[in-house]
Formats: structure tokens, sequence, C-alpha cells
């Protein structure tokens, strides 16, 4: 037997045959007060009751629709036509209560998830912004000091300008190179670099440039291999030139950082017939395990007081992400301490096309 009490979860129409039941009752009471005729009574308790419920429940819909229209103008932006608002009033099913409780619900939901991604971002931006402000500031302050230095009377000294004025340009450049890559970041981000998919093996481009580093693996007595039986040709289908820059910066990294006479070794595996995974390999010192979850955000430095003795700016494992989340793919990070570090990432196989 349904509950007919009232409660927060009554729906109108139980509200509406409670209220014409207790309007119906009373009057028909006070009728036998006056009429005592039972027959007459009943009459009266049945139009009373059936004409008490049609207004109430005609009310009570009304006034629910009314208020659930103005609900869905505010949580929805879109606009209906004319003729759409009657195919919704007159044609479709009215939602119940309960429906228009799990909608509004939903979006109650999806606008917390969209707070909480701006805040996020908000905390990204700012970081950013203060990360992006320190970076801008160590090159330009020592550029400022060099100069400041030949104007204060050292240009007049041929050894001491010549070296001043040889910083400056290495700091120069390396502002150059910020703004390069926050620049690179940026399109990126905004999809505005078309990636030009084509096929070509994935080995070959790797050796063109291991025959670019040579002279900087030479520096440091650095071999640059690959793993033995993963010499074969890999086809890939992917942006030939935006890879070799996701390579160049892992190879780069791996030769700022790795020990000296070392080895770096680069994987090539064939995955089920869909997809290629290529690792670069150090037998460096590898990175601190909390830090490996945010080692590919801009600016992170798990080292700081090293990385600022070695260069670079921050920002190249981004743009290595970023490359590889638009190609729709993956990338990895395996480290220990003592041990080196494995970079990792997935691209399409020419076979699965």
């Amino acid at each position: 037997m349904p509950d007919l009490s009232f409660s927060k979860n009554s729906s109108p129409r139980l509200l509406a045959f409670l209220s014409a039941l207790v309007v119906a009752l009373i009057v028909s009471i006070i009728s036998l007060l006056f009429v005592p005729d039972v027959a007459t009574s009943g009459i009266i308790f049945g139009v009373t009751f059936f004409s008490t419920f049609g207004m109430y429940y005609y009310t009570v819909e009304r006034f629910i629709y009314r208020k659930i229209k103005l609900i869905y103008k505010f949580i929805y932006q879109t606009k209906a036509t004319k003729r759409e608002e009657f195919f919704h009033k007159n044609i479709l099913p009215q939602k119940s209560i309960e429906e228009v409780n799990a909608d509004v619900q939903e979006w109650a939901k999806e606008k917390r998830e969209e707070v909480e991604l701006l805040q996020l971002n908000e905390q990204f931006r700012k970081e950013f912004l203060m990360n992006l402000s320190h970076e801008l500031r160590t090159p330009i302050f020592t550029v400022q000091g060099y100069v400041e230095t030949l104007l204060g009377g050292a240009m007049d000294d041929a050894e001491v300008n010549k070296k001043f004025l040889s910083n400056a340009s290495k700091s120069i450049d390396r502002l150059v190179r910020l703004v390069d890559d926050v620049d690179e970041i940026s399109k990126l981000e905004s999809g505005r670099t078309p990636l030009a998919f084509e096929s070509f093996i994935i080995q070959e481009l790797v050796k063109d440039i291991f025959e670019e580093f040579t002279l900087k693996a030479e520096e440091k007595n650095i071999n640059l291999e690959f793993k033995k039986g993963t010499e074969g040709g890999l086809k890939v289908y992917a942006d030939k030139g935006k890879i070799k820059q996701a390579l160049v910066n892992l190879i780069e990294n791996a030769l700022k950082y790795g020990s000296e006479n070392g080895t770096i070794i680069l994987s090539f595996y064939q995955m089920d017939n869909k997809r290629v995974y290529i690792e670069v390999s150090d037998d460096g010192p590898g990175i601190a395990e909390e830090h490996l979850p945010r080692i590919f955000e801009r600016f992170y430095r798990a080292d700081r007081s090293r990385n600022r003795t070695i260069g670079g700016t921050g920002l190249g494992l981004a743009i290595v992400k970023h490359i590889i989340d638009a190609h729709g793919q993956t990338i990895n990070v395996r480290s220990k301490l003592g041990v080196g570090s494995s970079f990792g990432f997935t691209l399409d196989s020419k076979n699965n096309l």
C-alpha cells in the first residue's frame, strides 16, 4: 500500500489527492450536520473530491512547470525555438520532479568539475607566470650586469670587454631559446601548429639525430646506441619534424644530465600491429620518485641547483609531452636514483593504417 503521508518527496499527483481527500472529508462532514443524509453527503464528497483534485493538480502542475522552465532556462544556455518549445511542452511527456532533480544534480556536478578545472588552471597560470618571470629575470639581470660594468669603465680593457660581451651573448642566446620554447608551447596548446603526418622508419630518424649529437656525446664520452635486437626498421605514421623535435629534447636531456662515460640507449618495440613504442634510456643519476608525477610540467625542475649550472629553459619535457599528446599518444617516465631514467612514448604503426 502506498505511503499517503506528506513528505518532501511527494509527487504533485499525491499532494493533490491528499489535499482533495481532506477537503472533501471536511465538506461532507459539515454537510451531514446540516443535511443528515448519507447519500447526499456521498455525492457532495465525490463532487468536492474530484473538483478539488482537478483544480489542485492542474494548479500544482502549472506552477511546477513554470518553475521547472525557469530552472532549465538557468542551467541550459541554448535557447529553444517556438517549435521546439511547443514540442517539449505539448508532445513530449513532462519530466517528473525526480527527473528534474537528476538533471539539476548532473548540471551541478558538471559545474563543480568546471570550477575545479578553472581553479586548477588558475593555479597552473600563476605558477607559470611566476616561473616564467624567474627564468626571464636571470638572463636579463646577467646581461644588465655585464653592460653596466662595461659602461662603468671595463670597456677600455680589451680582454675584459671581450669576455663580458661573450658572456652577455650567451645570456641573450638563452633568453632567445626561452622565448622560442614558450612560443612553441603556446602554439602546441592552442592547436595552431597542424601536424603533417607521413610514414617513415623511426630508426633512420634516430640515426640522423645521433649524428647531430656526435660532438656533444664525445665531450662527455657518452655512447649513443640502439638496443640490441631493435635495430630493424619500424615504420610509424606521425609528424616527422615534431617527433624529431621530441627525440632531440629527450636525447639532449639525457646528454645534459647523464654521467660521463655513460650510455644512452634507444629501444623500439612493435606493439600488437597498432603502435610502436620508443624508449630513450640513460644510466645517469636518475630522478627521485616524488618528482616523477610532475616531471612534464612547464619549468618544473627536480634539482634546481643542478639545472641552473647545466642551463636549459625548463620547457623541454613539457614540449615533448605536448607533441606526443597532439599525436593522440601517451608518454611515461621510469626512473630510480643511482640507476638512470627511461622516457618512453607510443606512435601509430604504419601497419595499423
